[in-house]
Formats: structure tokens, C-alpha cells, sequence
């Protein structure tokens, strides 16, 4: 019974320290783990801490940023509006510029042109035969002797104005490629040249001379710029030279030398002269071949407005 007793008893007291024991024990690992926990508190606090550091820095920079971009784009806007106001003055300038340099080519197309019309002698596209009137001082400007090549007579001298031999060269040399035979008759004729021709005439011709033969001072020769035209067969006489192929080639192919019959059938002034051309430009010869017109149709100021193109 006594050791049952003791039995009984030694296992309480095992049970009483073991509990304490263990008490003990969780009471110290409890210590343990609070203290561990603070330390993990403390690194979560301060993780937490640099956290919201770096956040807050963070977000200064985004509002920095934030700003900037907003500065940028005003300042690219200010850019655009100055980009354009400045593009809208260059335009305004630019068409001031175009404007102003319109008018000064226009001023020098009009200088060139009256350039142009002062270097023309406005007496050579005037209507003499019995209009307009050369006094007896009026002589070309200048003179070039026609080759004897182009001449009916190589013994005589021919004179015609300088400057529009050029385009009756050419008219004599484009006839003979096309195995026209053109000679020249008569060419420049001065006032008293005219005067004593006129006389003779009138001593075979009486008043009859006044059909075919001009007074000194109407003669379109006197210009220098006026031939009388034959061939070979017809020579001076003059006789049938419009039923000639020369005829035919100049009716075609004058106009576009610059040249016009002056007194063609029907005219007011005088008998028919197939023989007679005149040079008047290249732009009026051209006007008055395709409208059928005669040079002594047109009026004097229709006339004038074509010195600007007379050497064209």
C-alpha cells in the first residue's frame, strides 16, 4: 500500500515539474519569439520608412517631370504660334516681294519696249503716197550696198536701209534655192532722185504720171526700205511681170520676210504695181496676209502699234 503510495506521488511531482518545466520553457521561447518579432517589426518599419522615401521621391520627380513636360509644350506651342505668325509674314512678304518684282520686269519689258520703239524710225510705217510727206532732208540713218549678184543692172549701185537688208537678203536667197529668179530693179531713191524721175515721166507721160509715178516726197523709196522686183525675161520694162513664177513665190512667200505689195489691184493711190514691195515687219506683213488686207487700208495708229516688232 506504502508503495503505491510512492508510486502515486513521484509521478504528481514528475507532473508538476515537467509542467512547470514546461511553462517555463514556453515562457522563455515566447520571450524569444517576442523579441524576434520586434526585430522584425523594426526591419518591416524601416523597409516601410525607405518605402515611402523613395515613393515620396518618386513622386517629385513624376511632379518635376510633370511640370517640365508642361513647360515644353507651352514652349512648343508659343513655338508654333511664332512658327506660324512668322510663316503668315514671309507669305505677306514673299507676295509683296513677287508683287514688287511683277512690276519691275514689267517696267523693263516696257523700257526694253520703248527701247525698241525709240530706235525706230517712226517715219518708216507711215503712209506716203499722197498722205504722209519726206521733206527733202530725210535719208536713212544707214545704207548697205546691194551686191550686184542681186541686181537686174550689176553696173548700177543700189542702196537699201541697213538694217532691214537683212531680211531682203534672206528673201532673195530663199527665192533663188527655190529657182525663183528675183532681181532687184530699184531700190533707195532720194527726194531729188524722185524729183527728177518724176519730171522725166511727166515729160512723156503728162498728168498721166500721177497714176503710176509719185511727187518727191511720197515715195516710199526715199525710206530705203522699198524695192521694185524683176526677172531675167521681163526686165526693166516691167511689162507681165504678175503672170510670173516670181510673182507667184512673192504673193506666197514675201509676208513672211517682212515684205507687201503696196499698190495691189483696186487700190486708191496708184495703178496696179505687182512689182513694188515694201517692208513693214514680219508681225504686220503677217496681220495684213491673213486678214486679205492692203497696208494702205489700216489705220495710221494700227500701223505705228507694230514699230515695237518692226526688226522682230
Amino acid at each position: 500500500m506504502v508503495k503505491k503510495t510512492n508510486k502515486n506521488l513521484l509521478l504528481a511531482l514528475a507532473l508538476i515539474f515537467g509542467g512547470i518545466a514546461a511553462t517555463g520553457y514556453l515562457v522563455y521561447e515566447n520571450s524569444l519569439l517576442q523579441e524576434g518579432n520586434q526585430e522584425l517589426v523594426k526591419e518591416i518599419l524601416w523597409n516601410r520608412s525607405g518605402f515611402f522615401a523613395i515613393t515620396q521621391s518618386l513622386n517629385g520627380t513624376i511632379k518635376d517631370l510633370t511640370a517640365t513636360l508642361d513647360s515644353t509644350r507651352q514652349e512648343l506651342a508659343d513655338t508654333i504660334k511664332t512658327r506660324d505668325y512668322v510663316g503668315t509674314q514671309f507669305n505677306l512678304e514673299k507676295q509683296k516681294n513677287d508683287a514688287f518684282s511683277n512690276q519691275i520686269n514689267e517696267i523693263k519689258g516696257q523700257l526694253g519696249t520703248l527701247q525698241k520703239i525709240n530706235n525706230t524710225d517712226p517715219d518708216l510705217l507711215k503712209k506716203y503716197s499722197k498722205v504722209y510727206f519726206l521733206n527733202e532732208n530725210y535719208v536713212p540713218r544707214s545704207f548697205v550696198k546691194i551686191d550686184s549678184g542681186y541686181t537686174f543692172k550689176p553696173e548700177e549701185t543700189f542702196l537699201f536701209y541697213a538694217d532691214t537688208w537683212p531680211f531682203l537678203k534672206v528673201m532673195l536667197d530663199t527665192a533663188k534655192a527655190d529657182n525663183v529668179d528675183l532681181k532687184v530693179l530699184s531700190a533707195y531713191r532720194s527726194f531729188s532722185e524722185q524729183s527728177s524721175l518724176k519730171s522725166s515721166y511727166k515729160v512723156t507721160y503728162g498728168t498721166g504720171a500721177n497714176k503710176f509715178s509719185a511727187d518727191q516726197g511720197y515715195s516710199e523709196h526715199q525710206l530705203g526700205t522699198t524695192i521694185d522686183l524683176t526677172n531675167e525675161s521681163v526686165g526693166a520694162s516691167l511689162d507681165g511681170f504678175d503672170k510670173t513664177p516670181e510673182f507667184k513665190w512673192l504673193t506666197d512667200n514675201a509676208y513672211n520676210f517682212g515684205f507687201i505689195m503696196s499698190y495691189p489691184k483696186g487700190n486708191d493711190y496708184y495703178q496696179y504695181e505687182p512689182w513694188h514691195w515694201r517692208f513693214v515687219g514680219r508681225a504686220l506683213a503677217q496681220k495684213l496676209h491673213d486678214e486679205g488686207k492692203n497696208f494702205y487700208d489700216l489705220d495710221q495708229r494700227t500701223i505705228d502699234e507694230h514699230r515695237v516688232s518692226f526688226f522682230d
